[in-house]
């Protein structure tokens, strides 16, 4: 799998139209098929629905310019860390954005673009897993 950033970012672009629809969506499905991970989260979400919708814009302008992206991410997950975060949840997680995305992209949305979302995610999850192992969460039980 490849990173294909101009599919990344015109399916992010008719997505993003939705504004944050699109991550109230994704926290309902996350929920809904996770509902183990519903604890780690407030039980109001607007802000963290605000939070993540800025945080996706951001990966999203930073795709091309690896140090931003990887400094950014890195942060994110020493942050999450601290929130009782675990690598197992980053499947979920992908699983439910990549379902939101799908769901709101409209006819940009493509078997290719799915492959470019499911490697950016495989970034994510890679560079913030390596974040919270060390900030020492990786061996602890949920």
């Amino acid at each position: 799998m490849s990173i294909d950033p101009v599919l990344v970012k015109s399916t992010f672009a008719a997505a993003e139209s939705h504004g944050t629809e699109v991550t109230a969506w994704f926290y309902r499905h996350l929920f809904e098929h996770h509902p183990d991970v519903r604890p780690l989260f407030a039980e109001h979400m607007d802000e963290q629905q605000d939070r993540l919708f800025a945080a996706l814009g951001t990966l999203v302008s930073q795709l091309e310019d690896t140090d931003a992206l990887v400094g950014t991410l890195t942060a994110l997950g020493r942050r999450h860390a601290a929130y009782g975060t675990l690598p197992e949840h980053f499947p979920a997680v992908g699983a439910s954005l990549i379902a939101a995305l799908r769901h709101f992209a409209g006819d940009t949305w493509s078997p290719e673009a799915e492959a470019a979302w499911a490697a950016v995610y495989g970034i994510v999850a890679d560079t913030m897993g390596r974040a919270l192992a060390e900030a020492g969460t990786s061996g602890a039980d949920g």
